[in-house]
């Protein structure tokens, strides 16, 4: 059966995409649709057809799943910012474990088995230490800052997340109350001046604070009495950076940065090691749970202290540095110049002597050290969402990890 726009079909939810939108079969016909639980008997309207795909919206919950939970989010529905706030939390490690089942059966070729159970995070609220809001204007000239709609660059009006910790929607709030009479400080493709989004940090061992302005323009008006008041209201906000980003592009930062409040960074405490976190290093979103994780990979490293590790995509240093004590040798790799910096420091003041750290790609650095005799025991990879990459196409990738 052909299925056309904008019909109504019933459809029963039997699983979820890695994207989490639900899936449901019509005779041949594969609909995804969004916002919808495992278990979920649904009447769905048809938004697009192709040839045996198809994608739907809920129009009514006919039987709902289980796993369903009310949303405490009123913008949980059109916010890209999550897709799980209407299921269990059990239920979404299942989902994220089947993510996991999927990809190294369907794309790796490997046994199932191999995945293991999901060891859950202590925290399911407020434990993002990183937050990016966009900020901009709608079509009636009114301030919107919030989070994109998904699969769109639609701002959804949105101060409060229940994933943020509390002092990053006070001090958003402040921000929107400072904006929302001065529509001329926000940037529009035609005055390329003003603030693009609001950029924070939180260090949760230290209750710092790091506030980013992405703004189109070094010099914006009110950016000193936008700064004052918030350090005034917020002891913990030990950073202010302006950062500068006048290209028609979707990356969020551009490549200048100015402090104008504190030293450009905030320091936290990971595994027993204090970190410096500047504004473009790579640090775990949710700093209990990658206790948790670098924990694990540590223990499945199964170091003697005779080893050389090599920490791929190495950020600021924290995985490699977490080992630091039981190998020999530590080389840390990764192409951003202020993360490797960062990463340095990092090992200086923790008193970490057998690291050192590259700056470069990790396939060219890899083949250098390769070239150099340096065949590491442990490689550990924390790789950017695009994955691992090699540089000679003409060498299959599982060898080429072996080289290294």
């Amino acid at each position: 059966m052909m299925y056309q726009k904008n019909q109504i079909v019933e459809l029963n939810i039997t699983s979820l995409t890695s994207d989490g939108d639900g899936v449901g079969r019509a005779g041949e016909m594969v609909f995804f649709v969004p916002n919808t639980a495992v278990g979920d008997t649904i009447r769905a309207k048809v938004l697009k057809v192709k040839k045996n795909v198809g994608f739907a919206r809920v129009e009514e919950i006919i039987t709902p799943s289980p796993d369903r939970i009310e949303t405490d989010c009123p913008v949980s529905f059109s916010c890209g910012g999550c897709v799980y706030r209407h299921i269990s939390y059990e239920a979404e490690c299942r989902a994220k474990r089947q993510k996991v089942i999927d990809a190294v059966t369907r794309i790796g070729k490997l046994d199932a088995q191999l995945v293991r159970n999901i060891i859950p995070s202590k925290n399911i609220d407020g434990y993002r230490n990183k937050a990016m809001i966009p900020v901009g204007l709608d079509r009636d000239g009114e301030v919107v800052m919030g989070y994109y709609a998904r699969h769109s660059h639609h701002i959804m009006h949105c101060l409060r997340c229940q994933l943020s910790p509390p002092i990053f929607n006070d001090i958003i709030e402040d921000v929107y109350a400072f904006l929302r009479h001065r529509s001329s400080l926000i940037y529009t493709p035609q005055n390329r001046r003003g603030i693009r989004h609001l950029y924070l940090r939180y260090a949760e061992t230290t209750g710092d604070v790091m506030l980013c302005i992405v703004a189109g323009s070094r010099h914006f008006d009110g950016d000193a009495s936008l700064f004052y008041s918030l350090t005034e209201k917020y002891k913990q906000i030990k950073s202010i950076i302006l950062n500068v980003n006048a290209e028609d592009t979707n990356v969020i930062l551009g490549k200048h940065s100015y402090t104008v409040f504190g030293d450009g960074i905030i320091t936290d405490t990971l595994c027993g090691l204090r970190f410096e976190i500047a504004p473009e290093a790579f640090y775990q979103i949710n700093r209990t749970q990658a206790e948790s994780l670098y924990a694990k990979a540590k223990e499945y490293a199964d170091l003697s202290g005779k080893e050389t590790l090599i920490d791929l995509y190495c950020g600021a240093g924290t995985i490699g540095l977490s080992m630091a004590d039981q190998c020999k040798e530590l080389i840390g790799v990764e192409i951003i110049p202020e993360a490797i910096e960062n990463a340095k420091r990092n090992a200086s003041q923790n008193g970490v002597r057998n690291a050192r750290f590259i700056c470069g790609d990790a396939s060219q650095a890899a083949e250098e050290l390769r070239k150099k005799g340096i065949r590491p025991d442990v490689v550990v990879v924390d790789p950017p969402r695009k994955g691992l990459t090699h540089h000679r196409a003409d060498v299959p990738r599982q060898s080429r990890l072996r080289q290294l």
